[in-house]
C-alpha cells in the first residue's frame, strides 16, 4: 500500500487532482505476497470480485463528474490493470495507462478495447515480468497496430511484475525503472 500512496503523491505533486479508490476495502495485497508461500492469493482474489470492487469505482466517478471534472487520465497498476482498461472502453476515462496489469487472460479485453475505446493507451511492462509473455506483447502490439487513439508499450529492461509499486529500490534496473515509468505517464498524458 505504500508504494501506491506514493505514486498518488508523485501524481498531486505534479499538479493534478489525484484520487485513489480504496476499492480493496482496506485490505491490499501485503508485501511481497508473490514470494510469500502463506499468502492465498486465490482466497484474497475471491473477496475482491467485480461485484465488491466496482460500486466504489463508480460512486467515485459519479460524484467526481457531479463536481465538474469531465476529463479523466486513468492508471492501472497490477490488480488495476483490468479495471482501467475497462474504464476505457466504457468511454468513461480520455487517457489510459497501465502497468505491469495482472489478471488478464487471453487477449479479448484488448481487442475489445481497440474495437470500444478512445482513450490514447500507454502499456508499460518489465522485462521479467511474467504476467504478459513476450508473445502476447507482440499480440497486443498487432491489435493495436491500426488504433487511431494512440498506443505505446514500453519495456523496462531487468524489472519484474509490480516493479512500478513495489520494486526492489536496492536493484539498480527496477529503481531505474520505477522512477522513470511516472515521468513516462507524465509526458505521456501532457503529449495527447
Amino acid at each position: 500500500m505504500a508504494g501506491q500512496k506514493l505514486l498518488v503523491n508523485n501524481f498531486a505533486r505534479k499538479g493534478y487532482l489525484t484520487i485513489a479508490p480504496d476499492y480493496l476495502h482496506g485490505d491490499p495485497t501485503p508485501p511481497y505476497a508473490r514470494n510469500n508461500p502463506k499468502f492465498n492469493v486465490r482466497a484474497w482474489t475471491e473477496n475482491h470480485t467485480e461485484e465488491v470492487t466496482w460500486p466504489l469505482i463508480h460512486k467515485v466517478i459519479r460524484a467526481l463528474r457531479e463536481d465538474g471534472v469531465t476529463s479523466f487520465v486513468v492508471t492501472g497498476y497490477c490488480f488495476g490493470g483490468p479495471y482501467a482498461i475497462n474504464l476505457a472502453i466504457c468511454q468513461t476515462v480520455d487517457v489510459l495507462i497501465v502497468t505491469h496489469p495482472s489478471r488478464i487472460e487471453g487477449m479479448t479485453i484488448f481487442q475489445t478495447l481497440a474495437d470500444e475505446g478512445k482513450a490514447p493507451f500507454l502499456l508499460e511492462l518489465g522485462s521479467e515480468d511474467t504476467e504478459l509473455s513476450p508473445c502476447d506483447q507482440q499480440e497486443i502490439d498487432s491489435i493495436f497496430g491500426k488504433y487511431c487513439h494512440g498506443y505505446k508499450r514500453k519495456v523496462w529492461d531487468g524489472c519484474p511484475h509490480g516493479f512500478a509499486v513495489r520494486g526492489d529500490m536496492l536493484d539498480e534496473q527496477q529503481c531505474a525503472g520505477k522512477n522513470v515509468v511516472k515521468y513516462e505517464v507524465y509526458l505521456y498524458e501532457q503529449s495527447e
